[in-house]
């Protein structure tokens, strides 16, 4: 074990102590003595002393030394009773610490070096006893004392865990270590009289990777937009690079796609997130589990647990692990494709406990319906497990039976295709493959819950019948168990969608005839009209993905060998299960795994790797291998039989092939010149590849059997090692499509405000780092990057207060002016702020003339942004500020008009802009200029000039108080003398003209008389230095936020 570093004399050392390995900083030595048999009088002395001490004060027989070369002062740093034990501390210390010492030339601060990192591994391992332990372990509130203390963030922001590393700056190591919360990770070091630490939010993260340099044999690398930091010497770097890619993952699906992503609850409870907790170990398996099995997003993890179950084909039991979730038991062997078993528990009639015996230690049995059983052992907590399989199997046999007693009731209408097309339209006979599916299901079971192993793999790389092919891809897929429990829903989607027109359907119209024109079965209405209804039954169902290109050549196979309602529930399996986020607007999960594709050629194909940098070029290519599952690409036959496999492996299956057909073409693909021959090149090849299921007679050239290269090549490829690439790509993907809506988004701004590019780049990442929220607001009426980057009320009033130029000298005043400020800039019934507001509204204040900022100032002390509940101390909706019409010069505003201006200034914002800077405000009442005098007194406290100011807007309210007074005598003097006529007042409605009232115009000529005044709003304000105390500030300002939005929950 590792020891807090002792100081002994080495000469000393010498005389108890025999060395058995050494290098230049470290000794590795024995007890003189231990373990021999000889006679020698000073290892029977040794052996002697050791024997008459008390156990507490006896010595290890194994140690290892810290040495200073040219030193007679070491330190003892480790010890063990075994020799493996110190055998593994010294191969620690050979592979993460010996050639980091060469850089330092002052040899004691290679040894100070040496015992704080042992110190720190001291503290890690001190830290994971306590944890399995305790609850909460003293060592971790220590840490997160200390993770408060040193970095300043809120209170609310969750630490995960911590590890002892080295920091590399440059060439040198900074010792210290590296704290992980749930949306930061940030490093402190103390080491020879220097401070060092910084915090990355994960959301700046661009890239994780593992690296090995000449200095650090390995190392994780951390890549935000503006530098890498590089990290080294873990204890267990393996647990840290992962919990690092799980957290940068959650955080980025949080904040940047957490509608196209959706994550799971527990996730989204960020207090829950604690490595003690064992929630991200739980939603790595979990996501794994779903990813072998195909099984729904929503699908909870319950238990894992080591088992054995019977397998009747090999008269034995085989060890492996099962997992249980909301509707399914999954087991899986120990090797990964060896032998897995789905049960859906809409199948399984009763869970029950067996007589337990030496030889069947723990068993459970699993009834069937069909009256199988399958025979689980060594079960440990075999109770708590059947009890709560068994309360779920319950949960599901009830909410199963009241869907269909609500099913049986309703009587479908629609007419739908009872058989598949291609039974419809031609016959294939294939008695020897049938044969041979026969005999395995006698062997294997029949079903979802079939046994699954190489067996079965060899037997779809042979090509499955065409007449059990819609059967297989419904078992192989689970779509037979969705359509068991819904029945009747597939008939009332299709009677629901009948007569909707939307851009869905017309996209699905445009595209029906274009899918498989060449076959009989598309070529009549019958296939044509049930294409139509499958499609537009979908995009019914999930209006978020709706329809997509692609979908139309996927579900027209899906319909060639499965019956129309078949095909409805296999086209949700893809696109929902098999294929998430493959088929909505970014396509998301298709760039993550074409980033996961470019990996593995890199891993797989290194040769080609190193002749074609640009490995975008082949993943482009591949992107239509991955979106239709090869359809679009290999003739039909070998097409379909590629789908067999992916339908039984999943989307491993893709990959393997993709990898086999590059591995195929490496040579002519290195010699490419361009983009355009490396498409002919594959294209040529797809274009001769065959399978063994064809029955085609080939012409007289070279073919390529497709299934054989999915089930030979790359067969080690395994669903776990996908996941764990997808987990890391994903960060990389998501954040380029950050970068291209920050680019699209300036791009649309920029134009209308005089703040600079790199002040309006840093305005834009503080404003997101406000508004993930906003997300909760959003609607699918909006465009993606209205609905990501808004704020509410709130997530405003805390930005409002870190930016706004001007000193805040009443607090209560500033919070009132902000929720104003607010209320004019988000008038619409989202009540949300966007980005192109927000950097206008600053602009004004920091870019404009004297005349525009009064004028804003102005408008915030009438209607709308002035409400008539003033007094209270927030407003908690724009409805309650005021319920005044927006355009306040129109008697009788329209909502027509309303929105033909709404639809005129999105369509051309410049004019817009124009014209409401033309448009003559409304006369304030005595009491709005009252609001507004005491808004400019809270401006100036803190001024250098204060006292000049304050004189000033002395001066200004007595000269504007003297001219609406005399407005106002001269209103009652012509009131005197003809009727009154009611004129527009500064609340829209019609007032009576002997109300006091002063303008615009007026105010701005008072102002302009008085030089301190002036000089004051003209005083240009440092936008940058602003943004930078901004950012230092940020974390306190949103601790204040969170705590705002719990309390709102």
């Amino acid at each position: 074990m590792w020891l807090n570093p002792e100081e002994v004399l080495l000469k000393n050392a010498l005389k108890l102590w025999v060395t058995v390995r050494s290098n230049d900083f470290f000794l590795l030595q024995k007890r003189r003595g231990h373990g021999e048999h000889t006679n020698k009088i000073t290892g029977l002395l040794v052996g002697a002393l050791d024997t008459v001490l008390d156990s507490n004060a006896r010595v290890t027989p194994f140690r290892i030394l810290l040495q200073v070369p040219n030193s007679q002062v070491s330190w003892v740093i480790a010890s063990g009773a075994a020799i493996e034990e110190v055998n593994k501390h010294w191969d620690w210390l050979v592979h993460n610490l010996l050639q980091s010492l060469s850089v330092f030339e002052n040899k004691e601060d290679a040894a100070s070096f040496v015992k704080g990192k042992v110190k720190g591994l001291i503290a890690e391992e001190v830290r994971g006893r306590q944890a399995a332990q305790e609850e909460d372990p003293e060592k971790f509130r220590e840490a997160l004392l200390k993770f408060e203390l040193h970095f300043g963030l809120p209170s609310s922001e969750k630490l995960v865990t911590y590890y002892s590393c080295c920091c590399w700056k440059g060439r040198v190591p900074r010792q210290g270590f590296l704290y992980l919360s749930v949306n930061h990770m940030a490093f402190y070091s103390f080491l020879l009289g220097k401070e060092v630490k910084f915090v990355i939010p994960w959301a700046e993260v661009t890239r994780l990777e593992r690296v090995s340099t000449a200095l650090m044999t390995e190392a994780i690398r951390v890549t935000t937009r503006k530098r890498q930091r590089e990290f080294s010497m873990f204890l267990n770097l393996d647990e840290a690079f992962g919990v690092m890619g799980q957290l940068a993952d959650i955080t980025l699906r949080r904040l940047l796609d957490s509608v196209g992503l959706e994550l799971d609850r527990v996730l989204q409870q960020t207090a829950r997130i604690t490595k003690r907790s064992g929630i991200l170990e739980e939603q790595a398996i979990r996501q794994y589990v779903l990813a072998l099995y195909r099984l729904p997003r929503s699908e909870k993890l319950y238990e894992v647990a080591p088992c054995s179950v019977w397998t009747p084909h090999s008269r034995s039991h085989t060890a492996g692990t099962l997992y249980t979730t909301d509707s399914y038991l999954c087991f899986s062997s120990r090797e990964e494709g060896s032998c897995t078993l789905l049960i859906p528990l809409s199948e399984v009639l009763s869970i029950e406990k067996a007589e337990s015996t030496s030889s069947l230690p723990n068993p459970v049995i699993v009834s069937m319906r069909t009256k199988k059983a399958f025979q689980l052992i060594d079960l440990q907590d075999r109770d708590d497990l059947v009890e709560s399989m068994n309360s779920r199997l319950r949960a599901l046999q009830w909410k199963h039976s009241v869907f269909r007693s609500r099913k049986d009731s309703r009587r479908s209408v629609v007419r739908m295709s009872a058989k598949p097309m291609l039974v419809c339209f031609c016959q294939s006979m294939e008695p020897v493959k049938e044969r041979l599916w026969d005999d395995h299901f006698t062997e294997f079971g029949r079903g979802v819950h079939m046994f699954r192993t190489e067996k079965i793999q060899k037997l779809v790389a042979m090509g499955i019948p065409e007449s059990l092919r819609g059967e297989l891809w419904m078992t192989f897929s689970d779509a037979c168990s969705e359509l068991d429990s819904h029945q009747g829903y597939y008939a009332g989607l299709v009677q629901k969608s009948m007569g909707h027109s939307n851009l869905a359907t017309d996209e699905i119209e445009r595209d029906l005839h274009r899918s498989l024109p060449d076959h009989p079965a598309f070529q009549n209405p019958t296939g044509i009209a049930a294409l139509r209804r499958v499609l537009t039954a979908y995009a019914h169902r999930n209006p978020k993905i709706g329809y997509c290109q692609s979908m139309n050549i996927l579900a027209s196979v899906l319909l060639l060998y499965a019956k129309e309602e078949e095909a409805f529930w296999l086209l949700v399996a893809v696109c929902e299960r098999m294929l998430p986020d493959y088929f909505n607007r970014r396509v998301i999960g298709a760039q993550v795994d074409q980033s996961v594709f470019e990996e593995l050629i890199r891993e797989r194909l290194p040769e080609l790797a190193e002749q074609v940098p640009d490995l975008s070029t082949l993943s482009s290519v591949s992107l239509s291998w991955f979106l239709t599952l090869f359809l679009s690409v290999l003739p039909f036959q070998s097409a379909v039989c590629v789908v067999d496999c992916f339908f039984f492996q999943g989307i491993k299956s893709i990959f393997q092939l993709g990898l086999a057909v590059l591995d195929a073409n490496a040579a002519q693909l290195s010699a490419c010149t361009d983009d355009g021959q490396a498409l002919m090149i594959l294209t040529r090849w797809v274009d001769i590849s065959q399978n063994s299921c064809s029955d085609t007679d080939a012409p007289a050239m070279r073919h390529i059997n497709i299934t054989d290269l999915i089930s030979e090549k790359f067969r080690d490829l395994s669903v776990r090692h996908i996941e764990r690439l997808r987990c890391l790509r994903r960060v990389r993907v998501l954040q380029a499509h950050e970068d291209t809506i920050k680019e699209n988004t300036l791009r649309l701004v920029s134009p209308d405000v005089s703040i600079s590019p790199e002040n309006l780049s840093d305005l834009y990442d503080l404003f997101k780092v406000f508004s993930p929220a906003a997300w909760q607001h959003g609607d699918s009426g909006h465009s993606f990057v209205e609905r990501q980057y808004r704020l509410d009320r709130p997530q405003f009033k805390s930005l409002y207060g870190l930016l706004v130029p001007w000193p805040s000298g009443c607090s209560q005043h500033t919070d009132t002016l902000s929720n104003r400020t607010f209320t004019l800039l988000a008038p619409d019934r989202d009540n949300l702020v966007t980005f192109k507001d927000f950097a206008s509204w600053l602009d004004t204040l920091y870019c404009e003339e004297l005349n525009v900022k009064i004028r804003f100032l102005y408008r915030l002390h009438i209607p709308p942004a002035l409400s008539e509940s003033e007094d209270e101390p927030s407003l908690r909706s724009p409805l309650l500020s005021t319920n005044r019409p927006l355009y306040v010069n129109k008697e009788t505003p329209e909502v027509k008009d309303y929105q033909e201006q709404l639809k005129q200034m999105l369509q051309d914002l410049v004019k817009e802009k124009e014209k409401d800077a033309d448009k003559p405000l409304p006369l304030m009442n005595q009491r709005e200029f009252i609001q507004f005098c005491k808004t400019l007194y809270s401006m100036f406290h803190g001024d250098p000039e204060e006292n000049d100011l304050f004189q000033a807007i002395a001066t200004v309210t007595s000269l504007v108080l003297q001219i609406g007074e005399a407005g106002h005598r001269e209103q009652t003097k012509a009131s005197e003398e003809k009727p009154a006529k009611p004129t527009p007042s500064s609340d829209g409605a019609l007032a009576p003209d002997d109300e006091w009232t002063v303008s615009y115009a007026q105010i701005l000529a008072s102002l302009l008389t008085e030089q301190a005044l002036v000089n004051f709003f003209e005083k240009p304000a440092d936008l940058t230095e602003k943004i930078a105390q901004a950012k230092q500030n940020q974390y306190q300002q949103r601790a204040g936020l969170l705590t705002l939005q719990k309390g709102t929950r």
